[in-house]
C-alpha cells in the first residue's frame, strides 16, 4: 500500500507539471503571442530564439544539478526549489496584455518557468527506478505519462470552455465571456492561462509531496559541490566507454530536440499557416491530447513487453512522417494538390497530424525515460538523468534556432519547420547503436569517480 501511495504521488507531478507544455508552450499561450506580434514567420522566429536561449542555459546546469543530488541527496528539497521558478514564471504571464505586450519580459518570464518545470523533472524523473522492478518500470512510465496527459486535456477544456476568448467574439468555446468578470477586450481570459497554470501545479503538487519520500543524504552534505563535479567529470570522461549510453544520449538529443521543436511551434504554426483562432488550436490540443494518453498507456504495455528500444523506433518513423508531411499542407494545398481557400481538407489532415504528435509523442517520452533507467548507472541515477536533460537540451537551441533562421530566410513558415525532419533522421540512425539493456557490465570499471 505504501508504494502504491508513493506510485500515485509520483504520478501527480506528470499531472500537475504537463499544463505548462500544454497550455503555455504550445496551445494557448504561444498562439496568443503570434496574436499579438501579428506576423507569423515574426513570432516563429522570436518563440525560437527564446526557448532555444533558455534550453542553453538548462543544458548547462542540468547534469551539475544532478551530480550535486546524487551526492548530497535531498531530491525533494530541489523541486521544492524549482517549484517556486515554475508557479512565478508562469504566473508573471498574466502580464503579457495587449496595450502593454513587452516581447523581452515575457520570453524571460516564460524562460523561469521552463526552467523550474525542466528542473523539477530531472529530480522526479530520477526516483522512477525506486517505484518498482525494471520489468515494470516501462507501464508505470507510460501510465504516468498518460496520467500527465489527461491532466493536460483537463485543464486545457477548462481554458477553452471558461476562460480563453475568441478575438473577434470575445466569447469562448462555449459561446460564453470569459468568468470571474475578466474582460475579453483586454484578452484577459487567454491571459489567465498563466495564473491557472501556476495555480494547478501548486494544487496538484500537493499529493506529490504528501506520498513521495526521498532517501536521507548517504553522504554529509558538506563538500558536496566538489564531490559531484568530481564524480560527473569521470561520467564524462568514460561516456565514450560506455558505448551504449553514449549512443543513446547522443539519439535522445536529436530526436527529442525534433519532438519538442514540434510542440514549440505546433500552435505558432497553425495560426499563421492555416489561420486557426486559438480556440480552434485548443480544440485541435483537445485531439492530440486525447490520443497523447491513450497510446501513453498502450505504449507503456509494449515497453514492458518488448522494451523500450523497438517502441522509440516506430515512434521515430511515424514523427518522422508527420515532419515531412507538415511541409506539404498550406490553406491553399495539401501535399501539393491545390484546395479551395474555404476547403476544410487543410485543417481536417492537420488534426490527423496532431492525432499522431501526441500518440508518438506520449510514447516516445514515456519509453526514453525508461530506455534512460536500462542505461544509467544505478548509482548515479540523478546525474545521469541530468546528462539525459543536457542531452535533450545540450541541442535544444538547435531546432528552435535552425526553425528561426529557416524561417528568417525563406519567409515561410511552412519551410521554417523542415530542418526537424533531418533532426529525427539523425536521431533514428544513432539509435542502431543501443544496447536494449544498456552497458550494465562496464558500470563498476568505467562510471565510479576517479
Amino acid at each position: 500500500m505504501e508504494l502504491r501511495k508513493r506510485i500515485w504521488g509520483w504520478f501527480f507531478f506528470d499531472w500537475a507539471s504537463q499544463p505548462y507544455n500544454t497550455l503555455l508552450i504550445t496551445f494557448i499561450f504561444a498562439p496568443y503571442v503570434k496574436e499579438l506580434m501579428g506576423d507569423g514567420a515574426r513570432a516563429q522566429s522570436a518563440w525560437g530564439f527564446g526557448i532555444g536561449l533558455t534550453g542553453f542555459v538548462i543544458a548547462i546546469l542540468a547534469p551539475v544539478l544532478g551530480a550535486i543530488s546524487d551526492v548530497s541527496g535531498n531530491r525533494l528539497r530541489w523541486i521544492w526549489l524549482f517549484s517556486v521558478f515554475y508557479v512565478v514564471g508562469s504566473g508573471m504571464l498574466w502580464f503579457a496584455a495587449p496595450d502593454s505586450f513587452n516581447l523581452y519580459t515575457t520570453l524571460f518570464f516564460f524562460g523561469i518557468g521552463m526552467i523550474g518545470m525542466e528542473f523539477a523533472t530531472i529530480f522526479t524523473n530520477s526516483m522512477l527506478p525506486d517505484l518498482g522492478p525494471k520489468e515494470e518500470i516501462g507501464r508505470i512510465s507510460g501510465n504516468g505519462w498518460a496520467f500527465g496527459y489527461l491532466g493536460g486535456l483537463v485543464a486545457l477544456v477548462m481554458m477553452l470552455t471558461l476562460f480563453a476568448e475568441n478575438a473577434e467574439t470575445g466569447t469562448t468555446l462555449i459561446g460564453i465571456e470569459p468568468i470571474l468578470g475578466l474582460d475579453p477586450a483586454q484578452r484577459e481570459g487567454t491571459r489567465f492561462v498563466g495564473p491557472l497554470t501556476a495555480l494547478w501545479f501548486a494544487v496538484f503538487m500537493i499529493p506529490f509531496f504528501l506520498f513521495v519520500r526521498d532517501p536521507k543524504p548517504s553522504r554529509p552534505p558538506n563538500g558536496a559541490v566538489r564531490a559531484a563535479l568530481t564524480g560527473l567529470a569521470a561520467t564524462v570522461r568514460n561516456l565514450p566507454k560506455t558505448k551504449s549510453l553514449f549512443a543513446y544520449l547522443t539519439s535522445s538529443m536529436f530526436y527529442r530536440d525534433a519532438l519538442n521543436g514540434m510542440y514549440v511551434f505546433g500552435g505558432i504554426y497553425a495560426s499563421g499557416v492555416l489561420g486557426w483562432s486559438v480556440v480552434n488550436i485548443g480544440v485541435f490540443g483537445i485531439v492530440a491530447i486525447i490520443a497523447g494518453a491513450i497510446f501513453a498507456v498502450i505504449g507503456g504495455r509494449a515497453d514492458e513487453k518488448f522494451g523500450p528500444k523497438p517502441v522509440i523506433t516506430v515512434c521515430i518513423l511515424l514523427l518522422g512522417f508527420v515532419a515531412i508531411s507538415i511541409v506539404f499542407v498550406s490553406r491553399t494545398s495539401v501535399y501539393g494538390i491545390p484546395v479551395a481557400a474555404d476547403s476544410s481538407l487543410p485543417d481536417i489532415v492537420f488534426f490527423l497530424f496532431g492525432a499522431v504528435i501526441g500518440a508518438a509523442g506520449g510514447v516516445i517520452q514515456a519509453a526514453s525515460r525508461t530506455m534512460m533507467v536500462r542505461q544509467a548507472n544505478p548509482d548515479r541515477m540523478t546525474e545521469a538523468f541530468g546528462l539525459y536533460a543536457l542531452a535533450g537540451k545540450a541541442t535544444s537551441f538547435l531546432a528552435p534556432t535552425m526553425i528561426g533562421i529557416a524561417t528568417a530566410i525563406s519567409g515561410s513558415q511552412q519551410i521554417g519547420v523542415s530542418p526537424l525532419i533531418l533532426l529525427f533522421l539523425i536521431g533514428l540512425i544513432l539509435l542502431r547503436w543501443v544496447k536494449p539493456e544498456g552497458d550494465s557490465t562496464e558500470w563498476s570499471a568505467s562510471s565510479q569517480p576517479s
